[in-house]
């Protein structure tokens, strides 16, 4: 008997794309599916019990209540925004090929006055020259690493789904705002005034889309293994563990990425105070097939600098 797989996603233009993309690929492999629109509305509270070390995911716990409430069978989420702790009795079931893993600027005005403001500013201390130039992002990485480049400007917090943040870019005072590039391109609106940040490090497993199922559904779970992409897997685990070891959150100004060269995983990480006045980077290589740990082993070496420990705890004592 063929069991139609019921498909949880949220409602923005996004996430519905990302929905859709996992239908059209288990349809590929002949498994029916349907979509179940879950709204994240004021009982997000009845998760948090199910989550291990208080680690919460404010993108991912709405659909996570649906999952162990049996209401959908698999959740569609941006791997970038799920907790390392996934809540009890769920389990991740398949990562699917990463999209673009970059960040990107999408600014405002003409890019020769934005090409000279960030070549001039570079690095520029505070006391020789604070420029106008404003910034939004709702990324605590972002923000810091950007501060870190260019400590004079000003940073703006902007929240919303992608068209929203679009809109508001129009709508203030405000010079550009970061976005990853693989949101804005899967759903076809990523404007030609936009330029990737090469030197910007991304957030763990950023443009990569996750596939989760409840732990004791071994059907559902052999349904979604066939989308899954082995050097994905792979490559978001490194970056999820060093995510995990230093910290253990998903909203931390700490960026990962692991990438696959010949038959060597190349890695670089990095932790920033939140102000950006602080920077710590690692970058390791290794051979594939000795890569297990390199996430762990990365985020210990960071860990015995005392000006890290430091950084954590700062952030730590910011949250509680």
């Amino acid at each position: 008997m063929t069991t139609q797989i019921k498909i949880g996603t949220r409602e923005s233009q996004l996430a519905v794309w990302q929905a859709t993309h996992v239908q059209n690929l288990l349809k590929e492999t002949g498994v029916d599916s349907e979509l179940i629109f879950i709204k994240s509305e004021g009982d997000l509270n009845t998760v948090t019990p199910l989550y291990e070390l208080g680690v919460q995911g404010i993108f991912t716990k709405t659909l996570d209540a649906a999952l162990l409430s049996k209401r959908i069978d698999i959740a569609v989420h941006s791997m970038k925004d799920v907790p390392t702790q996934l809540a009890k009795g769920i389990r991740q079931a398949a990562v699917l090929k990463r999209a673009s893993y970059k960040d990107i600027l999408v600014y405002k005005g003409e890019w020769a006055m934005v090409n000279n403001e960030l070549a001039t500013t570079h690095h520029s201390p505070l006391t020789i020259h604070h420029s106008p130039f404003i910034i939004a992002t709702s990324s605590i990485r972002r923000k810091a690493q950007w501060l870190h480049r260019y400590p004079n400007h000003t940073i703006e917090s902007l929240r919303g789904n992608v068209n929203t943040r679009l809109r508001k870019l129009e709508a203030n005072d405000w010079n550009g705002v970061i976005f990853a590039a693989a949101g804005l391109e899967r759903i076809n609106l990523r404007p030609e005034n936009s330029i990737e940040l090469d030197w910007m490090v991304p957030a763990p497993a950023q443009g990569a889309i996750t596939i989760s199922c409840r732990a004791d559904d071994n059907v559902t779970f052999g349904s979604c293994r066939p989308l899954n992409d082995e050097t994905t897997f792979i490559c978001t685990k490194i970056e999820r563990d060093f995510l995990r070891t230093l910290f253990g959150g998903c909203s931390t100004p700490i960026s990962a990425l692991a990438v696959v060269e010949n038959d060597d995983i190349i890695f670089k990480g990095n932790i920033c105070s939140v102000d950006g006045t602080k920077r710590f980077d690692i970058e390791k290589k290794t051979a594939l097939n000795g890569s297990s740990n390199l996430g762990n082993d990365a985020a210990a070496e960071l860990l015995k600098n005392e000006d890290v420990k430091k950084i954590i705890q700062d952030i730590r004592n910011a949250k509680e």
